[in-house]
């Protein structure tokens, strides 16, 4: 008797647990699509955050070290501005604009992929077609209510 008792608990348990959490799904599938994309924008903006501070520190890098050496900005003026070297014996090579378009094509197409839409996961895409959002309500309500006929205990009937 006393195993019955604790098959029936377990049984309702189990059967309870789960129709209440197709039902919460079902119904909360909405919200859950926005807390997701919510999600995604936060590591975003967090990942472009960090880029920002590491360009910020190499920015301040950059500006300690042009105050200490001043023959920097002489150095870097020609790579930087295309102008032409004020050293008659040092070799500058140049770039060919074929292997320019080839790394800006690069650089583009990383670009594209980071700044993707966000991507939801596979079970919350179907999940919230109506069609299986409907079907996962009813098989959860009809869970709770299996659970609720069969499995709670039968009260005791006093002989009158």
């Amino acid at each position: 008797m006393l195993i019955q008792k604790i098959v029936h608990f377990l049984l309702f348990v189990i059967f309870f647990s789960v129709g209440a959490g197709a039902l919460g799904l079902a119904a909360l599938c909405d919200d859950l699509i926005v807390y997701w994309r919510n999600e995604r924008l936060v590591k975003e903006a967090h990942l472009s955050l960090d880029r920002l501070r590491s360009l910020n520190e190499e920015y301040d890098a950059l500006l300690a070290e042009l105050h200490n050496d001043p023959n920097l900005l002489r150095r870097l003026a020609p790579a930087t501005l295309g102008t032409l070297p004020e050293d008659p014996n040092a070799v500058y090579p140049k770039a060919r604009a074929q292997e320019l378009a080839v790394a800006r094509r690069a650089l583009m197409n990383r670009a594209e992929q980071e700044s993707g839409e966000p991507v939801l996961p596979k079970w919350l895409q179907r999940c919230s077609e109506p069609r299986h959002r409907m079907a996962l309500f009813l098989a959860g309500a009809g869970l709770v209510l299996i659970s609720l006929v069969f499995f709670t205990p039968k009260a005791d009937v006093a002989d009158g």
